[in-house]
């Protein structure tokens, strides 16, 4: 994970974007990319572009991951945590 991170950061490092990328302007992008990728399922349900759906999941990752990266954080660690927190309040069905 570490390896991708360190990508995509030199990535948009590489372009000059990082000035634009404030939590609030990545925090709106990710928005903005999942209700693109919700499109693909706004009038057909059984049928989504699957190209254009793996094209909006990267999307929402990039940004997600990009958010993650100058925030310090480590996504492993803040998603195990998530998840224990969620196995309080959503126990395992019997």
């Amino acid at each position: 994970m570490k390896n991708l991170l360190d990508k995509i950061i030199r990535y948009r490092d590489e372009r000059g974007w990082k000035e634009h990328d404030t939590p609030q302007a990545l925090a709106k992008s990710i928005i903005i990319e999942a209700a693109e990728l919700l499109e693909n399922y706004q009038w057909d349900d059984a049928n989504p572009d699957m190209e254009n759906v793996k094209e909006e999941l990267a999307d929402v990752l990039l940004y997600t991951l990009a958010m993650i990266a100058d925030l310090g954080l480590d996504p492993e660690t803040i998603i195990l945590e998530k998840m224990e927190k969620n196995n309080v309040k959503y126990p395992k069905i019997k």
